[in-house]
């Protein structure tokens, strides 16, 4: 019987725990949801919920793609750089869902446990674009079992309500850029990072009214 329940655990056959969070970390029944949302004592991942606001669903909005992508971009890389302070981050991702419990959601997996303890714990007390930021552990640890295949082949029916992930995804030499800076950061300095402490940040596109990209980690 335990070696069945351990088996089934978080999936859909668990009639006790809630596989959609395990699944995404988030749940659109929320607190009234009939099935347990256990929250891990520990995870490589954090979530910060509701960060990014898409001005795609903004009906004025008068932005080209392009200027959409470029504006991401530089989102992206100031949430890359800030995050990378606590440590190796492996994956980042940002939802384009509209979906109350998935709408701007961002996703960070770090190389160890600890790294993503200490980024929750510094940013509960930070503040982004004029808000306080939420940061918890995340049960998510495979985002290809979160993500929506169909979305990934343009062929979900569902678009932004779906209760699977819809990433935003920047630009490849963005992220490979990224990347690089920071393995470069890790091998001259180490894997100790500096923690920027309380207090709050404003993204790229709100800085003196005008759009354009955060520095990435120097080169020293």
């Amino acid at each position: 019987m335990a070696s069945r329940l351990a088996t089934i655990f978080g999936t859909e056959q668990d009639r006790v725990n809630c596989s959609f969070y395990y699944k995404i970390g988030a749940c659109r029944h929320g607190d009234r949801c009939s099935r347990k949302h256990i929250k891990p004592p520990f995870s490589q991942t954090i979530l910060l919920p509701n960060v990014y606001h898409n001005p795609a669903h903004d009906p004025n909005n008068k932005m080209t793609e392009q200027d959409m992508q470029e504006n991401f971009d530089a989102i992206f890389e100031d949430l890359f750089c800030e995050l990378a302070k606590y440590g190796n981050l492996l994956e980042l991702h940002v939802c384009d869902n509209v979906g109350d419990h998935l709408i701007g959601n961002v996703y960070a997996r770090y190389e160890w446990e600890t790294e993503a303890q200490a980024a929750v714990e510094a940013l509960n007390d930070r503040w982004y674009a004029g808000r306080p930021l939420y940061a918890e552990l995340s049960p998510v640890t495979d985002f290809r079992e979160a993500c929506c295949r169909q979305n990934e082949n343009g062929e979900c029916n569902r678009g932004g309500f779906c209760n699977f992930m819809h990433l935003r995804v920047a630009s490849k030499p963005l992220i490979s850029s990224l990347n690089a800076s920071q393995r470069m950061e890790r091998r001259l300095n180490g894997s100790k990072k500096e923690g920027s402490g309380a207090g709050g940040w404003e993204p790229p596109s709100m800085r003196n009214g005008e759009r354009r990209r955060s520095a990435s980690p120097k080169h020293r």
